[in-house]
Order: C-alpha cells, then sequence, then structure tokens
C-alpha cells in the first residue's frame, strides 16, 4: 500500500478538514496528501509529498530508525524488525520457522522464570534480557508471517 493510500483511509475517519485543522496546513494540501503519490523528478503529477513520505526520506538519508522507534513508542508500541527469512524449500521453511518460534519463546519463559525465581524479583540486566529476547521473538514471528502472507508456504499459489 502507498503512503497516500494509508493517509486516505485514516484521514476518511475524521475528515481532511479536521486534520487539516490540527495540524494547521490547509485543506488543499491534506486532500493532495490523500489523492495521488508525490510527485517525482521529472514527473508532471500534482502529488504533494505527504508526512508518511517525508518519515521514509528521513530515514532513507540518516540510514537510522530511530525517528520511526520514537513514532512508535509515543503511541504504546515500538518497531519490531522481521528477521530474515530463509531460502529452504517450503516444507522446510515451514518447519525452519516454527522450531525457531518456539525456541525463542521457549528461550523467553526460561529467562522470565530464572528471573522471578532469583530473589523474586527481576533486576535491570534482567529485564534487558527479556526485552532482547522478546524483541527476537517478535522478529522471527513477523518474518513467519510476511512469509505465510507472501505465499511461501502454499505450493499452489
Amino acid at each position: 500500500m502507498q503512503s497516500y493510500e494509508v493517509l486516505r483511509q485514516v484521514v476518511e475517519r475524521v475528515g481532511a478538514k479536521q486534520v487539516a485543522s490540527d495540524l494547521r496546513v490547509s485543506s488543499s494540501l491534506v486532500y493532495k496528501w490523500c489523492a495521488e503519490p508525490p510527485e517525482e523528478e521529472g514527473d508532471d503529477g500534482s502529488g504533494a509529498r505527504n508526512p508518511l513520505d517525508r518519515l521514509m526520506s528521513l530515514y532513507e538519508s540518516t540510514d537510522n530508525r530511530r525517528p520511526i522507534e520514537w513514532l512508535c513508542g509515543q503511541v504504546g508500541g515500538f518497531f519490531v524488525e522481521a528477521a530474515e527469512a530463509g531460502e529452504a524449500p517450503i516444507d522446510a521453511t515451514y518447519i525452519k520457522h516454527t522450531r525457531t518460534l518456539l525456541a525463542e519463546f521457549s528461550d523467553l519463559l526460561q529467562i522470565l522464570s530464572d528471573s522471578i525465581a532469583h530473589e523474586g524479583r527481576i533486576d535491570g540486566a534482567e529485564a534487558f534480557e527479556i526485552r532482547r529476547q522478546w524483541r527476537r521473538l517478535q522478529g522471527h514471528g513477523e518474518a513467519f508471517v510476511q512469509a505465510c502472507e507472501s505465499g511461501d508456504f502454499d505450493p499452489e499459489r
């Protein structure tokens, strides 16, 4: 999905005039953000670079996800990077992903159990390790879901 399509969906819910007022920009600019892709060099399109495109450009310019991670944190979440999927045949890949997910989850449960058993509390270093393992698990899960969505495990697709 393109950035302008995402914006069209979210702006539709509250209205372009409300978004324009909240962002202190013109309604016509919000409509442009939602109507079509931004113009590229040598393109005659009338689309305007929207905030999502600008955030992506910032990432590409700096090769640093911190602004994206910050934004995720501001809405109560965090960025999860998908782990690299393998190049094995479909059946082997499916089994590999499933085993990886189970092993990562088992490791996380072991760390949680050990942490609680150790004096009934979790210290800063243990919390850091729990977070590290949890993010790895989420990354493997995301890679697995993306592979499912792209049809990697469907030989008839």
